[in-house]
């Protein structure tokens, strides 16, 4: 609307200023679109728009220009048709699950060690919705073959990476057995990122980010992302119009900042996370060490044929010799530059307590089942100068008490 000088100063503040003149400038930087609705010159246009979503945009429930960008930066990154982006990465993986099962009886084979919030959704909120919920060692391929075979699940659940033991997937033997058994595979490839792994290459059908994590990488926003298909996303697009679970423009311009530096991120997480396992194997405090990077981790050659320009991701996951609760706590409480806070992917280097915290829903008989003892911690290795990183673990591991 252009005010003139007939309209009330009440009218004028409200109107003026909203609109540039047509232009042919482009910025370097993309702008952040902060606006729940948009106006076209005609209502013609508005009804094309609501008709048909990739026209353009009506309201921010529906799509906004700067989740737009984020979400086709990261189709080009996972080599997808299309992504839809979501407020959390739990939020995709709820839409995924809901909008790939055609029937509310359609069952579902989920990894056993898969993280905790994700084991509760399929666990809790699917399973108290009548959804059958099968949970499987993904790394037993016989098994996860049997189990299709008996219950014709629509949906296969894993994660590129296990959150927290780091166990790896056969990415393209399941899809093979997934697309044998005609059910989606879904893989939630948070840990790996894109540098490391693209799962759609290697017969994935759904992927899935917590873009909270190394995609945005400095702590500030929260996000989830899915790419797929085109087909796909247009069902996800429809079942998150009506679910709402939509990621804001601040949120996208940040997430999308973060993207620009993904790939040297990377660079620095992977080498110092495995200069920092080949230390811990070898302290005497240290029982035990998680790592696909080490010739120890019992799926090194699995690794190596799965990750990208021989690195292998910046999580470290470390068992502290005679240490429970109380020592781990200890522990945790003398680090110094290192963060004991619940995230991963960042720029500095984390902490966590996997029984205190990640899977904290999970009983102690769950956890023990899966392999999650009360001795270990998760390091999500930043890009800090190793020798820091090292030096602050090493002061807080020799004040650690035994138990």
């Amino acid at each position: 609307m252009a005010t003139t000088k007939k309209n009330r100063l009440a009218t004028i503040t409200v109107h003026a200023g909203s609109q540039l003149k047509q232009n042919t400038f482009l910025p370097t930087v993309p702008p952040i679109h902060h606006s729940s609705t948009y106006r076209y010159n005609s209502m013609d246009e508005l009804d094309a728009v609501f008709e048909d979503n990739s026209q353009g945009y009506c309201y921010t429930r529906y799509g906004n220009p700067t989740v737009t960008l984020f979400e086709e930066a990261v189709a080009e990154l996972e080599n997808a048709d299309a992504a839809i982006a979501f407020a959390s990465g739990m939020g995709a993986i709820h839409c995924a699950l809901v909008t790939l099962a055609s029937r509310p009886d359609s069952p579902i084979v989920v990894a056993r060690d898969i993280y905790g919030a994700t084991y509760g959704l399929a666990s809790n909120l699917l399973k108290s919705q009548g959804r059958p919920v099968y949970f499987a060692d993904m790394t037993d391929l016989a098994s996860v073959e049997d189990i299709c075979a008996k219950i014709d699940p629509e949906i296969l659940l894993c994660e590129t990476v296990s959150n927290p033991l780091l166990r790896l997937v056969d990415i393209q033997a399941l899809s093979e057995i997934s697309k044998k058994a005609q059910a989606h595979f879904v893989v939630d490839n948070t840990f790996a990122s894109p540098i490391l792994v693209r799962p759609l290459e290697r017969g994935a059908d759904v992927v899935i980010h917590s873009a909270t994590k190394y995609l945005g990488g400095h702590g500030d926003a929260l996000g989830g992302v899915l790419a797929s298909s085109q087909s796909i996303i247009d069902r996800c697009h429809e079942t998150n119009k009506l679910a709402g679970a939509t990621l804001g423009p601040s949120e996208a311009w940040l997430l999308l900042r973060g993207l620009r530096t993904l790939a040297l991120r990377m660079k620095s997480h992977c080498t110092n996370a495995a200069q920092l396992a080949n230390w811990l194997e070898k302290h005497d405090r240290v029982s035990g060490v998680y790592y696909p990077g080490l010739e120890s981790h019992e799926q090194h050659h699995l690794a190596q044929r799965i990750f990208r320009d021989g690195h292998y991701g910046g999580m470290v996951s470390f068992e502290i010799a005679a240490a429970g609760k109380k020592e781990i706590f200890h522990f945790l409480d003398a680090l110094q530059i290192c963060l004991p806070v619940t995230t991963l992917g960042d720029v500095t280097t984390a902490l966590l307590y996997p029984a205190h915290s990640s899977h904290r829903a999970l009983s102690s008989e769950e956890r023990r089942q899966i392999g999650i003892h009360d001795n270990l911690v998760r390091v999500s290795v930043g890009i800090e100068a190793i020798e820091d990183i090292i030096a602050d673990l090493q002061q807080a591991l020799k004040q650690t008490p035994f138990a």
